[in-house]
Parts: C-alpha cells; structure tokens; sequence
C-alpha cells in the first residue's frame, strides 16, 4: 500500500508537530486529509472532504483517526458510496461529542453515527481521557463492530501523553493496511 493511500484524520484544532499523527506524516509520508476550518469543524464539510479524498484515491486507503476524526469516520461511512475503499480504520480516542460541555463547543456532531463500520476498526482507549470516558468509548467500539483496546492510562493519547513516534499505534495500523 502506498503511503499517500493512509489518511490521518486528526480531530479538532488539528495536531500538531508533536502528535504521533504529524510524526507518522513527517516519518512515512502518510496524508493529513487538510480541512478547511480546524477551529471550527462542520460535520458537512469535514465528510465532504473525506468523501473526496477517498474517492480520488488510487486503491485502497487505511484511515488513522484521533478524537473528532473518529467521530468523522463513523458518520462519513454511514453516508459514503466509497466504504468499500478502505481496507480498515484506526479509531484513537474518541471524542464525545454528545457531552454537554464538548456540545457546546463542537456544534453539529451529536449524535454520534452508532452503526457497525463496513471495514475493520482498532478504537484504542484511555481510561483517564479528558474527552471521553472508556465506558463511553468500549460502547462506541461495540456500536462500530470494532476491535476495542484497553490502553490503560493515556489520556487523550496525543501529544501530551508523550507517546512519541507511538511505534505501538502504528502497528496497530499496519495490521489494518496488510491484505488478509
């Protein structure tokens, strides 16, 4: 699989130099699909440009979400005709926006897309997650039809979690890239 065909989808505010999403860019060349207000994210146009992106892929594409790229994903593959494009997904601390206080700031994404994914899903967990509890995140993992892991106490699993080139996370994801 080629490297532009692994899409990162961070969540809100976008990641930033030190999250293990821009380290997999900087080291492997995967691609960032780019939205166009990562301040203010619409669900509309953050699936459309994931519609895109998909669809003008060459062959199959493996997403890395974080946080409201998860949410993304699951809303995206309710409504894409392009499902049957990606090979797997990897779900990393979901964000739950259908908490009151992350509702308030994150307008348009409640309720949270529950159907079974149509590919193979990893939703890796914290149980200290600022923006999500695990329960919360172990149900969106049984909803999806994904492979739920347990990933101890990491917070929201990004850069401050000091994970680093996260060489764990990114096995994780080449089991999902590798044809069965």
């Amino acid at each position: 699989m080629k490297a532009s065909n692994i899409l990162l989808l961070p969540g809100w505010q976008n990641s930033g130099p030190d999250h293990w999403q821009s380290r997999w860019e900087a080291a492997h060349g995967y691609q960032r699909v780019e939205q166009h207000d990562w301040m203010r994210p619409l669900r509309g146009d953050w699936s459309a440009r994931l519609e895109e992106t998909v669809a003008d892929a060459e062959g199959p594409v493996v997403l890395a979400a974080h946080s409201l790229g998860c949410i993304l994903t699951a809303w995206w593959a309710a409504h894409t005709r392009h499902a049957a494009k990606v090979r797997g997904a990897l779900l990393v601390a979901p964000g739950d926006v259908e908490r009151p206080d992350l509702a308030a700031q994150i307008h348009g994404w409640a309720p949270i897309a529950r159907q079974p994914l149509p590919f193979p899903a990893v939703l890796v967990g914290s149980r200290n997650d600022p923006y999500c509890s695990f329960e919360r995140a172990e149900g969106l993992a049984q909803a999806w039809g994904a492979r739920c892991v347990d990933y101890g106490e990491h917070g929201h699993i990004n850069a401050e979690s000091g994970l680093g080139d996260w060489d764990e996370g990114h096995g994780w994801l080449m089991q999902l890239a590798t044809p069965v």
